[in-house]
């Protein structure tokens, strides 16, 4: 989702983007475009230099964040928020992030993938420590697009750590969240965090996925 800076709008417009150039989509959301087929007519184009990113899903109908273990947990779709945000965090705790990809649910199967940044306060107690800010974006790549394997690493004041992002079975994530329940398109599955990493309040943050994109966000107390 995008808009230009010349044109700013609340909601934005779904675009996908080609090299330096964003093209709008004629689609609603994410969602009403791969319940369409993932296809929609092309609009103008726009230089990415001049477009301002916002959250890829902006209202998920539902999230679930997965363990190393195969289990996961229901998160807060309201909590959700795009590239470039400011997060407000309980200034009484550190702050961690648990970094790594977001698949989104289609049809039949999760058919793109986005870098994701979970933060936590381990000073409040669960479930409120992680319930008020899941950074997505800057934008999701189609699963047939995804290379097989890529670096994430995360830097900030003062902070820096990187590791490979493990090869996930999205389509067993899929399954294990579907059964016994009606999976939505637009659902969001986070799988297990590559990186976990403490960082300083009050600071900038950069999310790299290699050939996937860079996620950037800021804390504020």
């Amino acid at each position: 989702m995008f808009h230009p800076r010349s044109t700013p709008m609340e909601r934005g417009w779904v675009g996908r983007l080609e090299g330096d150039e964003v093209v709008h989509l004629a689609a609603q959301t994410l969602q009403h475009l791969f319940t369409g087929g993932g296809s929609a007519r092309d609009h103008a184009r726009y230089p990415l230099a001049d477009v301002e990113l916002l959250s890829p899903l902006p209202s998920p109908p539902s999230v679930r964040v997965f363990d190393a273990g195969g289990s996961f947990e229901f998160a807060n779709p309201a909590a959700v928020v795009g590239p470039g945000a400011s997060v407000a965090h309980p200034a009484a705790s550190p702050i961690v992030v648990d970094a790594g990809l977001a698949g989104l649910v289609g049809l039949e199967a999760v058919v793109a993938v986005s870098p994701v940044a979970r933060l936590r306060a381990p000073a409040l107690a669960p479930p409120k420590d992680r319930d008020f800010a899941i950074v997505l974006g800057p934008w999701f790549t189609t699963t047939d697009d995804v290379p097989k394997a890529q670096t994430l690493e995360v830097t900030g004041d003062g902070v820096a750590a990187a590791a490979k992002v493990e090869a996930f079975d999205w389509d067993a994530l899929r399954r294990y969240a579907g059964e016994h329940t009606r999976l939505r398109v637009g659902d969001l599955l986070v799988a297990p965090a590559t990186v976990v990493v403490e960082v300083p309040p009050a600071s900038s943050i950069s999310v790299d996925v290699e050939r996937l994109g860079t996620l950037r966000f800021s804390l504020t107390a």
